[in-house]
């Protein structure tokens, strides 16, 4: 097996979720960031809980979820549906998602996240959308994976293992920017990816891209500064992620990815992306993350 498709794999085996009891699913947790849980598994996992309870299958129409602390990787993530409506066209549902960590004393039930999700079936009416981002195309650009080789001389030694980790998903930037010292821009930047996923259901395709949507999206509020997820004394973490599915997609076809943010303050920075394919806008993407630097003002 090629490392590209064991990757694959792996991300599909973190969508395999396995019914524990009435409503309770249970997900297994990856290194996919670090010792954190990384904020796109428990956006995918979430949403397929609660997709999983649907008596007639309904795409995901949006969800608003809150990080409410770091999950662990070590353990698996229990999510606990519970069924708030079902009407003709629109399902609600809230999920929970909960880690039992060891301690001394016994295992104790943490709470990492929480999330709103509602389902309802595509039907026509309506139909707007503003022109596509002119963008020069994936094609013309270079792999994620191959610009990191540009600066490897620049990152510590120590950290080239964990630098040179291959992401589960294709992503090319569009304009990259140094690891450790941009110059400071505006917040605004894009990229093009894609995931080599063979025929999956819609649940799927819709899970896949809230995970990838955790990519990138928090580090545009530190672009005018000049930071990155590689500054010293940086405290970085999602609070809360917003989505919206507007129309059909394939995630093993280039997706771009459009990203700007609005405002930072108070140690919080704002952000929003939207998802193109093919000129058409298939997703909208919102989050507001903790962005603190310790003993330093920006």
């Amino acid at each position: 097996m090629t490392m590209t498709n064991q990757l694959i794999t792996d991300l599909l085996s973190a969508l395999e979720l396995t019914k524990i009891s009435h409503d309770t699913f249970l997900a297994p947790s990856f290194d996919f960031v670090g010792a954190r849980v990384f904020g796109g598994q428990v956006l995918a996992q979430a949403m397929l809980a609660g997709a999983k309870t649907l008596e007639y299958d309904k795409p995901c129409h949006s969800f608003h979820g809150y990080f409410l602390r770091g999950g662990d990787i070590r353990y698996p993530v229990a999510y606990q549906v519970r069924r708030l409506r079902d009407g003709r066209s629109l399902s609600a549902r809230q999920i929970t998602a909960v880690q039992n960590i060891p301690s001394e004393f016994g295992e104790k039930e943490q709470v990492i996240f929480s999330m709103i999700a509602s389902f309802s079936p595509m039907e026509g009416g309506l139909d707007y959308q503003p022109t596509m981002p002119d963008y020069p195309h994936a094609d013309t650009l270079k792999d994620e994976q191959d610009l990191k080789q540009q600066y490897l001389s620049d990152i510590p030694t120590a950290l080239h293992e964990r630098y040179l980790k291959p992401r589960h998903i294709q992503i090319r930037p569009i304009n990259p920017r140094h690891p450790l010292n941009p110059a400071p821009t505006d917040p605004h930047q894009a990229v093009w990816l894609k995931i080599a996923i063979e025929s999956q259901p819609i649940a799927i395709h819709q899970a896949l891209l809230a995970f990838a949507s955790d990519y990138y999206l928090i580090s545009t509020a530190l672009m005018p500064h000049g930071l990155t997820y590689g500054t010293p004394n940086l405290q970085v973490a999602s609070i809360d992620h917003a989505m919206h599915f507007h129309r059909p997609f394939d995630v093993s076809e280039w997706l771009l990815y459009d990203m700007w943010s609005d405002t930072a303050s108070h140690a919080k920075g704002l952000n929003h992306g939207q998802f193109w394919q093919n000129g058409h806008l298939i997703a909208t993407t919102a989050q507001e993350g903790l962005m603190r630097v310790v003993g330093a003002e920006h």
